[in-house]
């Protein structure tokens, strides 16, 4: 897996000071996408045990909310490996801190047995997740007054909620 960048101070991505790691590689290339370089999958820097380290060590401030996952686009069968072992150890490590991710993909669409991004680690990542939003950013639909959202098609679904209840349940912010 490569990455683009991580922010170890970012306001941007979620609720809080987070530390947040943009991954390499997007088959969705969303019209109007804020950094279409990381389409590429080896744009960037190779994602390595430092990587990981310097993520984990980033998180410990107890000032950080947690880790925000984004990209290119962290869902492809690609990422997928690195990244479910990534939000496993921060569940470990920091189980107080939360973990958002977002995902060009549609959960209950393509994320589910038989979807198109459905894999082998597909679960372990969602069950790490406590806030997904997901759904392509569409240009005709952005929206600048949305809380942490480019696009009015894309949810803020809380996670932890949504498996309790066995539904998508949306985050009011």
């Amino acid at each position: 897996m490569y990455y683009g960048a991580v922010k170890t101070c970012d306001v941007a991505n979620g609720t809080g000071v987070r530390v947040s790691i943009f991954v390499s590689g997007c088959t969705n290339r969303c019209e109007g996408c804020f950094q279409p370089e990381t389409w590429c999958f080896t744009y960037g820097k190779k994602y390595t045990k430092e990587t990981e380290e310097q993520i984990l060590n980033a998180l410990e401030p107890a000032y950080i909310s947690g880790l925000t996952v984004l990209g290119g686009e962290p869902f492809e069968f690609e990422n997928q490996p690195e990244l479910a072992r990534l939000i496993v150890k921060v569940k470990e490590r920091y189980p107080q801190k939360d973990i958002w991710c977002y995902t060009g993909f549609v959960l209950d669409k393509d994320l589910i047995p038989g979807g198109k991004r459905y894999g082998e680690y597909t679960d372990q990542m969602l069950d790490g997740l406590d806030v997904l939003v997901d759904g392509r950013f569409e240009k005709e639909k952005k929206n600048l007054g949305l809380a942490f959202r480019g696009s009015s098609n894309q949810r803020l679904i809380d996670m932890r909620a949504s498996r309790e209840a066995g539904e998508i349940i949306c985050l009011k912010l």
